[in-house]
């Protein structure tokens, strides 16, 4: 007479030491995500981790409770492609913004037909009788609740950069990226234009221009240049000119306020990231002022 068969519920062997469990015991793990965070902290003070590591792995964790409509740029700042718009249009505003992704639609701002590809516009300039959507991307449609974690996934195995978010009542909401997503876990993704904190927010260049952050204070940049830009409802000299300019800047475009003539350096999800900040020139004495 056989055995009888191993009972298929009989639980896995147990295999920690004795030891192991009583230090389990006596130092039961955390039980919230608060707790995970003070745990990865001790661990950072006792040399456990470095500290690159402990932001990296603290920004998994509360990554799991961030949705897209947290981190998207708003349908406002979105830099949009009118599919009717000519070649020297589109080719500014590829420039101007240095995106590599734009939403493209047609006639109305949430008729979104896809993406393009601004490498794609030089197939458009050596073949100007091409169809601009026979060069689109597919558009990445997702709802403003989505969680990050699902999207970073979504974005890696459909091979995607960028999704437009949609709200409840299926208007379009804002777009994100995956640079988006990620920079939630390993920190702001720096460019060419970006400067460290502690390198400071204003500094001269070889041409005896400035470069100025758009975070900066606007007493600060007052006080630098000697000049007036006292305003209660803005702290920071990128909000009050984009609040002077009446729009988004975009970059290249240049404004002056208060003799200084502020020329949009970069951009990033609808703010200012830095000007080119130069004195405007006086009229010389009996110069007349141009105009009508």
């Amino acid at each position: 007479m056989s055995d009888n068969p191993p009972s298929r519920s009989a639980k896995p062997e147990d295999k920690r030491g004795f030891l192991q469990k009583l230090a389990e015991m006596l130092h039961p793990g955390p039980d919230s995500k608060d707790e995970l965070i003070e745990t990865l902290v001790e661990a950072q003070d006792n040399d456990v981790i470095g500290a690159q590591s402990r932001e990296m792995l603290e920004g998994v964790i509360r990554m799991a409770d961030m949705t897209a409509g947290d981190v998207m740029v708003a349908a406002p700042r979105m830099d949009l492609i009118n599919i009717n718009a000519p070649f020297d249009e589109l080719l500014h505003l590829v420039i101007d913004t240095a995106h590599s992704r734009f939403p493209v639609y047609e006639n109305d701002k949430e008729n979104i037909l896809g993406v393009l590809m601004a490498k794609d516009l030089l197939k458009l300039q050596r073949a100007p009788e091409l169809n601009i959507k026979a060069l689109l991307r597919p558009a990445v449609f997702v709802p403003e609740t989505k969680g990050l974690n699902d999207l970073l996934r979504e974005f890696r195995d459909n091979r995607s950069h960028l999704a437009i978010v949609i709200d409840e009542f299926g208007r379009v909401a804002g777009l994100i990226t995956i640079e988006d997503v990620l920079e939630q876990i390993v920190g702001e993704i720096e460019d060419e234009f970006d400067i460290a904190e502690d390198e400071g927010d204003i500094f001269g260049l070889s041409d005896r221009t400035y470069r100025v952050s758009g975070d900066t204070a606007i007493e600060r940049v007052g006080e630098a240049f000697g000049v007036s830009l006292v305003d209660a409802d803005f702290d920071t000299i990128g909000g009050l000119v984009a609040h002077e300019m009446g729009h988004v800047p975009k970059r290249g475009e240049h404004f002056v306020l208060s003799g200084l003539q502020f020329t949009v350096l970069h951009t990033k999800g609808g703010a200012v990231r830095w000007f080119k900040v130069s004195p405007v020139d006086a009229p010389a004495p009996g110069a007349q002022a141009s105009g009508d």
